[in-house]
């Protein structure tokens, strides 16, 4: 173990290792609930969810852990989950196997672009405040998913701001089976809860619990605030303890599992055989792929670098060669696979966390961590018959304090700087309020174009930022005319 993980080499132990392993888990370990939460809203069944969850982060942190030899844990990611549904699957009207398959192509794409040299071009064709921006922006977006879930704002529309219901014009709605849709315009008002009902208030209690949680360093955190919110929740009503089952979950979950498995493969048939929705398709697989790999690069450059698990050598590697040659570039190929097997099993993409972070101030710095992590999620698979009893009201909290967590990227955008700050402001606005994370990705790209136009300076856009940026804006042209 010592010679495979050079544990003294990094200045490290095995009890040391393991315990920043445990720590990572802590950590992150809130995805377990929140990530079925979130994909079952696609329609996608939520055991089979919990168990590709597991999945996909054993084999992804223990690909990480013994090949690129790195402390880093890898898991469904957030932001890429609400994306997935909210976005793709309810904006765009994609089906959730074809959702599944473009994270596949995703993560096809994403080892494509870390084996050659592809990926120096795409780094550097998005500038740095855009993807502090875009960051910034996932993390309003998160954020305002939490409180939407535990309906802490609600909307109001009158009469005459509702523009159709089931999908025609209100005078002529058929209504015989009920309402299935309504549609307004921008007189909708939003506004705060009267906090009179059960599940708002536990929503409210668990948010104050968790924030004061992450506030005192409390490790693994948010899974505490989620597990101490589902049991506040029994005597309130909110939790049905009915819906426990220890004998039949692990079948039933492993029978689910056979739904979403390989489901991939079913959707990507029906996702080219309609050729108009193709630029549709490969602008979606470029989202998916813009959030995944600058997450990533961000998680390891600002972490690796205070620590010296990558060197300045890796950094300039990353840009400069080919392969493995690197620490990095082994990292982020681990990284990549993680995407495409989390997506044969049945979850969004699989990025690598931030909250690697705790364990990596826990003193890890091998992979012997990430392995420690990775054991630690096989074994949560015991924990699979909670799973149906979580209550949004437990799991929203979760999203607002990580949104939070997130918002942290806007930080590095400079706001004094309005030709930095118009782009930055339209990403966070479109993605919260627009409820799309790219179309928030694409009001910052036109916007940081239109800005360079005006300002003369065309030649710093990157080609690819032009073509992406001309795809977005075909998009648009797509949805308004059809």
């Amino acid at each position: 173990m010592e010679r495979f993980f050079k544990l003294k080499e990094y200045g490290t132990t095995v009890s040391t290792e393991i315990m920043a392993g445990l720590t990572t888990f802590f950590a992150m370990s809130y995805i377990l609930f929140v990530n079925p939460s979130i994909l079952g809203a696609a329609g996608m069944p939520t055991k089979a969810v919990f168990l590709a969850t597991i999945i996909a982060s054993v084999i992804s942190t223990m690909f990480m852990g013994l090949f690129a030899n790195v402390p880093y844990a890898l898991a469904p990611g957030m932001g890429l989950n609400a994306f997935f549904t909210y976005t793709v699957v309810f904006g765009l009207g994609f089906t959730w196997q074809e959702a599944l398959a473009m994270v596949f192509l995703c993560g096809l794409f994403n080892i494509f672009i870390t084996v050659t040299k592809v990926r120096k071009s795409i780094i550097k064709a998005i500038p740095i405040s855009l993807q502090h921006a875009i960051g910034g922006g996932i993390g309003i977006f998160v954020a305002y998913l939490g409180f939407k879930n535990a309906n802490i704002i609600n909307f109001s529309a009158s009469a005459g701001d509702i523009v159709s219901i089931n999908g025609t014009a209100p005078a002529s709605a058929d209504l015989s089976n009920g309402v299935t849709s309504v549609a307004a315009n921008g007189g909708v008002v939003p506004a705060i809860s009267a906090f009179t009902d059960p599940a708002v208030l536990l929503a409210v209690i668990g948010l104050l619990l968790t924030a004061v949680l992450v506030i005192k360093n409390v490790r693994g955190a948010i899974l505490i605030g989620i597990v101490a919110t589902t049991l506040i929740g029994i005597p309130m009503g909110v939790v049905d303890l009915s819906a426990i089952s220890f004998t039949n979950d692990m079948g039933s979950a492993f029978g689910e599992l056979g739904t979403t498995f390989l489901a991939a493969f079913g959707g990507m048939k029906s996702l080219f055989s309609d050729s108009s929705r193709l630029p549709l398709v490969l602008m979606t697989i470029f989202a998916f792929s813009l959030s995944d790999t600058f997450d990533t690069l961000g998680t390891f450059i600002g972490t690796g670098r205070r620590t010296g698990i990558f060197s300045a050598e890796d950094e300039a590697a990353l840009e400069n060669s080919s392969g493995f040659s690197s620490k990095m570039d082994r990292a982020l190929f681990a990284d990549a696979i993680g995407t495409s097997i989390g997506a044969l099993f049945g979850t969004s993409n699989t990025t690598t966390y931030v909250e690697s972070a705790a364990g990596i101030a826990e003193g890890g710095r091998t992979g012997l961590t990430a392995v420690s992590t990775a054991v630690c999620f096989l074994l949560s698979i015991l924990l699979l018959p909670l799973v149906g009893i979580v209550p949004a009201a437990a799991t929203a909290p979760a999203l607002i304090i990580v949104g939070v967590m997130m918002v942290s990227s806007f930080l590095d955008v400079d706001w004094s700087n309005f030709e930095d700050a118009l782009p930055a402001f339209f990403a966070a606005f479109f993605m919260a309020l627009c409820y799309s994370i790219s179309y928030g990705i694409a009001a910052a790209f036109i916007f940081y174009c239109l800005v360079k136009i005006v300002k003369g300076q065309t030649k710093e856009i990157h080609p690819i930022l032009w073509a992406a940026t001309a795809m977005f804006i075909l998009n648009f042209i797509i949805l308004a005319i059809i």
